[in-house]
């Protein structure tokens, strides 16, 4: 499969979304917190507390949606500052109550609109960052469709980072690449390949930790199937992440962040 194929497969509507993966998991146990206290709720990024099992964790996500009526409401998964200072109202809840964090991300990027601009996305993402790197609740973070810029960054700084196997995951889209470096968006399919942004590269290149296979012998998974070991994996990976020395986690998190 060439790279801007796995680009197009990341945009698919029809991926699991962050709400589909938290209702799994939860079993539907799951209490969605709105608004960031500040201006306003933002539709795009959704949060709140389930039970896994019956251990209590935070869930952050970006959804996108699957009609137009409801890609209109949420802002084709483009958050604005309200969504990014919800999801520091809920990472520093989590550590309160000293609650695993898991974020979700399918993005292509923050919303850049003058309004969100106005209102300061840089300085969102950026104190999003910090409060995420402050965490010592342990945390993983999954994109499950476009990882796109620092939209995506913003709730990636976890001590796992996964993938799906068909997510992408960088500073920008190939055409937005193709239209800085060439000045001409229809070689995005070039830019994909030079970009280095598929789970199997970024896998080798130690940006992410782990990717979840979406294919078995070439043939894709059904998409409830799909959603069944994703949230296999997460809820086994979180009981080893809680079982770990706290100490040890966070430096490791560190340790990998700073080689970048």
């Amino acid at each position: 499969m060439d790279t801007y194929h796995i680009v197009q497969k990341s945009r698919d509507i029809q991926r699991p979304s962050a709400l589909e993966v938290i209702h799994h998991l939860t079993n539907g146990r799951f209490l969605e917190c709105h608004g960031d206290r500040l201006m306003a709720d933002d539709a795009a990024m959704i949060g709140g507390v389930g039970l896994v099992d019956e251990l209590p964790v935070t869930f952050i996500g970006i959804q996108k949606g699957t009609t137009l009526q409801e890609n209109l409401r949420r802002n084709f998964g483009s958050s604005g500052p309200a969504g990014y200072r919800k999801a520091q109202r809920l990472m520093k809840q989590a550590e309160k109550f000293n609650r695993p964090v898991v974020t979700l991300i399918n993005t292509a990027g923050a919303d850049c609109s003058p309004e969100a601009e106005k209102f300061g996305i840089g300085e969102a993402i950026a104190q999003t960052l910090l409060v995420m790197a402050g965490l010592t609740v342990p945390t993983l973070a999954l994109i499950l469709g476009e990882g796109g810029s620092g939209g995506a960054i913003a709730l990636a700084l976890a001590d796992r980072v996964w993938m799906l196997e068909q997510a992408t995951y960088s500073i920008l889209s190939p055409e937005g690449f193709a239209s800085i470096l060439w000045k001409d968006a229809k070689l995005a399919p070039k830019a994909a390949d030079l970009m280095k942004l598929t789970a199997y590269e970024l896998k080798e290149l130690q940006v992410i930790d782990h990717y979840i296979c979406e294919q078995i012998d070439g043939q894709p998974l059904p998409k409830d199937v799909l959603i069944e070991q994703i949230a296999q994996s997460i809820q086994k990976e979180l009981y080893q992440l809680i079982e770990m020395d706290t100490r040890q986690r966070l430096d490791e998190r560190r340790n990998k962040f700073r080689q970048f």
